[in-house]
């Protein structure tokens, strides 16, 4: 049970969060404010459009995050306004967002590896110099059972 920072220090959360959200954010065509955001939705549950731009101020501005989101199947409706007694629509994150959000957390956990395959990796083609070297990094991580 998590008592104070020091315990949540030892469980070692953080230590691979950068490599993990560089590889979740590669992977399924995301950048790292837009993940950022949709954990933070994530554990709100429901919000409305007000809730989502309040979430934006801290992340670089992006006037068409909101309809990019909705479009590629991030945010999707959980029940939609009837103009007389429900005033706004209430939104959730998609099934596949909550897919994502659960299998980020299971890596940093250390109960599942990041994917090693070309297939299932983009960062492992090494295309790029930083891929290369954040595909050097995967192998690490993937070799550390300790996180």
């Amino acid at each position: 049970m998590i008592r104070d920072a020091k315990d949540l220090k030892e469980l070692g959360l953080l230590k691979y969060y950068r490599l993990v959200r560089k590889w979740a954010c590669k992977t399924y065509g995301l950048n790292d404010a837009d993940l950022e955001l949709l954990i933070y939705l994530d554990c709100v549950s429901r919000f409305t459009r007000n809730d989502f731009i309040n979430g934006t101020y801290i992340y670089s501005w992006d006037k068409k995050r909101w309809d990019r989101l909705r479009k590629e199947g991030w945010i999707e409706v959980w029940r939609h306004r009837n103009r007389t007694t429900i005033k706004y629509s209430v939104f959730k994150v998609s099934f596949k967002c909550q897919q994502l959000i659960s299998r980020i957390y299971r890596i940093i956990m250390g109960e599942e590896d990041i994917p090693v395959s070309k297939r299932r990796n983009k960062l492992i083609a090494g295309n790029t110099y930083t891929d290369k070297v954040l595909t050097k990094a995967i192998y690490n991580v993937n070799k550390d059972k300790e996180r």
